[in-house]
């Protein structure tokens, strides 16, 4: 199977390079700087599972001559419309798209580009980000990829996407409920950011301070009722394991976005905290506190 890792940073550039690492026919879709610095220093992972430099192969937009059968996707939301003009003549046919990004809305804007047929639904879970050497640090040990086909069915093609993804150094798993999927990480992750970027700290310093944790657990409802009214309510057990992550105290947890901001960068507001509300506002869900977040960092969005 041919896959076309789009980008080489935090997310692509991750799991493309642990693809390469297990002898996965794997090339980067990049922009020309970021291709002539992995021509010459290569790619460099720093990780708790094994540090690695590899030299994969690398094309920029221009150089696309031929379809591929899997694109890994793995932009920021605001790169998105740029990504797909750059690797739209990579898509085919029988081509299929795998996105890891946050959030839903980007599925509604590849289905209406390529056709709904091209488009998986997936999840990623790592936390990793790009150094000031231009080398991929993972942040912690978690590392997954879930996937699947947004109506559920397991097809032929999905299993060829499992057999190409299991056994590269990551966890990889087919569901059939990988929409739900969606929606989960969308609750826990919108919580978490929303929480991190309103009360700018991690989560143990937010839980060290007078009604820190109760701010914590307010937004996780909202974001939940959120995801209730639309069809995909998250079930106690999860909401248990989330109350519990977002008040506990001492820890370091906090998101990409949180992590973005206090760089000075953009950040995935609009994706993550944004389309979120103007959900819960199609079904009239009260949400004061992700409504003041979004605020939040809109301002800050307006200031870069």
């Amino acid at each position: 199977m041919r896959i076309l890792v789009i980008g080489a940073g935090a997310v692509g550039g991750y799991f493309g390079g642990r693809l390469v690492e297990a002898g996965r026919d794997v090339t980067f879709l990049v922009l020309a700087p970021r291709a002539e610095e992995l021509k010459a220093n290569g790619l460099e992972i720093v990780s708790p599972h094994g540090n690695a430099v590899l030299l994969p192969k690398v094309i920029t937009a221009e150089q696309i001559q031929s379809a591929f059968d899997l694109i890994l996707l793995g932009v920021k939301s605001y790169s998105l419309a740029g990504a797909i003009d750059d690797f739209a003549p990579a898509v085919g046919p029988e081509t299929m798209i795998f996105p890891a990004l946050n959030g839903m809305r980007h599925i509604g804007i590849l289905s209406e580009r390529f056709g709904k047929k091209s488009v998986l639904g997936g999840v990623c879970l790592v936390a990793t980000e790009l150094d000031e050497h231009g080398r991929i640090r993972q942040l912690a040990d978690g590392q997954s990829l879930t996937y699947g086909e947004l109506d559920g069915q397991r097809t032929r093609r999905i299993e060829e996407v499992d057999a190409t993804l299991r056994n590269a150094g990551f966890e990889a798993k087919v569901s059939e409920r990988i929409v739900a999927d969606m929606w989960q990480k969308w609750v826990q992750l919108a919580s978490l950011g929303a929480v991190n970027c309103l009360l700018r700290g991690n989560i143990g310093q937010i839980a060290a301070v007078p009604g820190g944790a109760e701010v914590s657990v307010s937004i996780l409802q909202e974001c939940a009722a959120i995801a209730a009214a639309a069809g995909y309510a998250p079930s106690e057990e999860v909401l248990a394991k989330h109350r519990a992550a977002l008040t506990a105290k001492g820890s370091l947890m906090n998101t990409s976005m949180y992590r973005d901001l206090s760089k000075g960068l953009p950040v995935e507001a609009d994706a993550i905290v944004g389309d979120l509300l103007l959900r819960g506002r199609e079904h009239s869900v009260k949400t004061p506190l992700l409504e003041a977040a979004f605020a939040n960092l809109s301002v800050y969005q307006n200031q870069l």
